[in-house]
């Protein structure tokens, strides 16, 4: 496999070069919330993971700086598929990640997981504006599967003690809660986004499982100071943080 850029991809680093990435320059390129997702998440060096939908591989290359076991990455499209591979390989995570070429509706394990995570398409279907781009489309809009599945399938992949760690859009709290109760996973933390100290959260990331345990909100994540210039702690999500233990 060559590991060297394509005439259509770009080559990015991340904490401190730790971490290398290949995305093309059309099509699907993960935004801001995919590290913010990382940093989020809390592992256990146990942890086998599951990743439903990991479009270039940037989530759990970027989880590679904590303990985990395993992760096990689905893509349902197969040049992001090859794309993740690609950077698995580019980043000498073989023995830790593992890609698939599968449907997260369809896919089927012998196995539960201890950790589930996402960043689920965000606009349901018949909303937004639909890219010239379908890989950008499918990644963006929920063409291929929504909310509802997705929660379903973690309930299903999810042993009962695991934690299933998304990033969704506030303006989707209300779709994302209803497929929470009907899958019967529960809230356990959750911590808002905002862009700038008083505005209203754009996004919000959440930590579910199934005990019944008492929800908490953590104090809202600020990315912007009023100059535009990222925060000290947006700065340090972006630098790679080490959360190691996972929460009870």
């Amino acid at each position: 496999m060559n590991l060297t850029p394509a005439d259509d991809e770009t080559l990015d680093s991340f904490y401190h070069g730790s971490i290398r990435v290949l995305q093309k320059k059309k099509g699907y390129r993960f935004s801001v919330d995919a590290p913010l997702l990382a940093d989020f998440i809390r592992t256990r060096p146990d942890d086998e993971g599951l990743e439903l939908g990991t479009g270039c591989g940037i989530i759990a290359l970027l989880l590679s700086i904590k303990p985990f076991r395993h992760i096990t990455a689905l893509e349902i499209q197969p040049t992001l598929f090859q794309l993740a591979k690609k950077n698995v390989r580019l980043n000498g995570l073989e023995g830790r990640i593992t890609v698939l070429h599968r449907d997260l509706v369809l896919f089927e394990s012998s196995r539960d997981y201890d950790l589930i995570f996402a960043n689920p398409p965000y606009f349901a279907r018949g909303r937004g504006h639909i890219s010239d781009s379908e890989e950008r489309s499918i990644a963006k809009h929920e063409l291929k599967c929504d909310i509802f599945a997705i929660m379903r399938r973690t309930a299903e992949l999810l042993k009962p003690e695991g934690r299933a760690c998304f990033v969704f859009r506030e303006t989707r709290r209300a779709d994302f809660f209803e497929a929470l109760e009907v899958s019967g996973l529960k809230l356990r933390r959750e911590r808002p986004v905002q862009a700038r100290t008083g505005d209203r959260p754009n996004l919000f990331l959440a930590e579910c499982g199934f005990s019944a345990v008492a929800s908490r909100t953590e104090r809202p994540l600020v990315l912007l100071r009023k100059n535009g210039e990222d925060t000290r702690e947006a700065r340090r999500i972006f630098a790679g943080r080490r959360h190691v233990q996972a929460s009870e």
